[in-house]
């Protein structure tokens, strides 16, 4: 029992000073400033969405919180501090379908959700104590690529969708006519048909009746609040048409995007100092979020900015920071909670398990080891408190851990000219996830900064990283094969051993696994995404009926590829090394004598004198008795 957590804290133990230490590098502190402008925005988007979902119980203010209760408490004592928490789509699924069980039913949704949780907690630290965190091991490359596409391609696509969805609150007028440009006008108008409640709203507000109102003067947020109608060519379904916003923040998002992927790429450059180049790719995307603030700053355009709670209380005043566990509920919930916890234990044991083996990858080159069995102690322990404190859960978030990752890769220096950087390795600390986190705390009193960041560019930076992090995932490689002619195809290792066609087979049976995560995720049945996710493992195990192991070891063995491209390339170079000694060690054998390696082949050795430029060849021939000349022995010396 806990035999697994207690190797995980040995193994980790030796290693906690040095994880602090390590963290003394510039190259750490542009990974703060990157990831806490990147977690900003999902943290209190999140809480947004929890605060519709369920009636502002739980909303953006104690989504800051439990980010960075959770996210602090992690980075300083998990096995992987590497892992960057957030929030998930399928717990948001699940908070959705258990607040409107509770109204359904009667049930006050705040205790049972503590409830759920604490036995969630329990049936985690089950899992620890039975290590079965082991079973990670069946987590091969299949499984952990369809994972993590799914989930770089869920952030570029709703970082695309985000910006589609800012023209419905900033319309364009697709119908112009330059030449009416001075008829056109929005004025507020007074709604055809006034409900009851309406008259109520009016009279909270001053006015007496519909007659009283000035309609014609109200601006839009006043005629919006008081139910009026727009009228006029300059008005669109929601209000005035106002174009600038809407391609201000294109311009915005797309420069964003461009930008940070330049800079990022900066360090291979011609120019400037190694230094200068190293520190601009570091602190890229911070740089790019700078400039496009003062950008935005200089050109005046009202594009939509992050909004960060400015107080300290939760966000309901009819609770407080403890739930009760049992509440106004009758005792028998208590044990019916037992139920949903044990999805919500998959969940959590799928979602941080699957970014965990992610992360801790062998190309990463990591050297502290992992800890899968103290993470997930960990992420319990804290899903018990935010849950007795009603904040949000939070499970380790992919695509963030893997931009984390990227952000801390170390890389030789360059002396030869067009010499490429080398990988080597990752810089190991704690110190960079606890002061991401802590900042996140201390959000609520830098609004005034915050305030000035447009939402746009932060969209920008969620398409940079979801697009980053695809890199280095074979199964995009192996798309790429489809529409590629065999001489065009890259030197891939796993082609040198396994036919084309059943290279496509793989990739196809991979593909319609990832269509079929993306399907279950986009429909009402999200909450049920780790179960599916957890049937990779068997679909992958159906495929030892396919194909041979050793295809698989190529096609789906974890060990990186350049890696095993070099090994391939070590051992033909071996081999021919060994054939050239062993031709070497035939010639010595041959020396001053005459070696017959065929029936028309004579060899004669050639020596040369220590001390001399001169050559000298000594052939000797032994003439048999059937050739003329018998019986005589010739040599001749040149």
């Amino acid at each position: 029992i806990f035999g697994g957590l207690v190797l995980d804290v040995k193994r980790k133990a030796p290693f906690y000073w040095s994880d602090i230490k390590d963290s003394l590098n510039l190259q750490c502190l542009a990974s703060v400033l990157f990831l806490y402008c990147a977690c900003m925005s999902p943290v209190i988007t999140f809480g947004g969405l929890l605060g519709e979902a369920t009636k502002g119980n739980i909303s953006a203010i104690e989504s800051l919180f439990g980010a960075s209760l959770t996210g602090v408490s992690y980075s300083l004592f998990a096995g992987q501090p590497l892992t960057i928490l957030g929030s998930t789509g399928p717990v948001l699924v699940f908070e959705k379908i258990l607040f409107k069980f509770c109204n359904d039913y009667g049930l006050s949704y705040l205790s049972l959700r503590t409830s759920i949780g604490l036995w969630t907690v329990f049936l985690c630290i089950l899992l620890v104590a039975t290590d079965a965190s082991s079973l990670v091991c069946y987590i091969t490359r299949f499984t952990e690529e369809a994972f993590a596409a799914l989930i770089c391609i869920i952030f570029i696509y709703e970082a695309l969708e985000k910006l589609f969805h800012l023209g419905e609150y900033y319309p364009v007028n697709m119908h112009n006519n330059l030449d009416n440009l001075t008829f056109y006008s929005c004025q507020c108008s007074p709604p055809t048909n006034a409900s009851d409640q309406l008259l109520q709203r009016w009279n909270q507000t001053g006015y007496d009746s519909s007659d009283s109102v000035p309609w014609s003067s109200l601006n839009v947020s006043m005629c919006k609040l008081l139910h009026g109608e727009f009228m006029g060519p300059a008005c669109g379904h929601h209000g005035p048409y106002i174009p600038d916003v809407l391609f201000w923040s294109i311009i915005l998002f797309f420069t964003t995007f461009f930008l940070s992927s330049f800079l990022k790429q900066f360090k291979t450059e011609r120019y400037f100092p190694t230094i200068v180049r190293s520190t601009i790719s570091d602190f890229a995307v911070f740089i790019t979020i700078m400039i496009m603030v003062v950008v935005d700053y200089l050109m005046g355009i009202p594009s939509p900015k992050l909004h960060v709670p400015d107080r300290f209380e939760p966000t309901s005043k009819h609770r407080g920071w403890l739930i009760d566990p049992l509440g106004e509920n009758p005792w028998w919930t208590l044990l019916v909670a037992a139920v949903p916890a044990l999805l919500c234990t998959i969940l959590i044991f799928m979602d941080q398990q699957i970014t965990a083996v992610i992360i801790n990858r062998k190309e990463h080159k990591l050297k502290k080891g992992c800890g899968y069995h103290l993470d997930l102690l960990i992420v319990a322990v804290m899903l018990g408190v935010c849950s007795i404190m009603g904040l949000p859960w939070f499970v380790a978030a992919t695509v963030l851990s893997i931009s984390h990752v990227n952000s801390l890769k170390v890389e030789s220096g360059c002396s030869a000219p067009g010499e490429q950087p080398r990988f080597l390795g990752i810089r190991e600390q704690r110190v960079t996830g606890f002061m991401i986190f802590t900042l996140m705390g201390c959000s609520v009193f830098m609004t005034s900064v915050l305030k000035f960041i447009p939402m746009p560019v932060l969209y920008g930076v969620f398409l940079y990283m979801g697009a980053s992090s695809l890199k280095g995932i074979q199964f995009f490689d192996r798309i790429k094969l489809f529409g590629m002619p065999a001489k065009h195809q890259p030197d891939l290792i796993y082609l040198r051993y396994v036919p084309l066609w059943k290279v496509h087979v793989f990739t196809l049976v991979q593909l319609t696994c990832l269509v079929l995560l993306w399907v279950i995720k986009a429909s009402a049945a999200a909450v049920v995404f780790p179960m599916m996710v957890l049937a990779l493992v068997f679909i992958r195990k159906l495929l030892d009926f396919m194909f041979t192991k050793r295809e698989l070891s190529w096609l789906d063995d974890l060990m990186p590829e350049s890696k095993k491209k070099t090994e391939d390339d070590k051992k033909k170079k071996a081999q021919e090394k060994l054939e050239e000694e062993s031709r070497l060690e035939e010639e010595e054998e041959c020396k001053l004598k005459v070696c017959f390696d065929g029936s028309n082949r004579l060899t004669i050795p050639v020596n040369s004198f220590s001390g001399s430029q001169e050559k000298v060849a000594c052939v000797r021939v032994d003439v048999s008795p059937d050739s003329p000349g018998e019986g005589s022995t010739t040599e001749t010396y040149l």
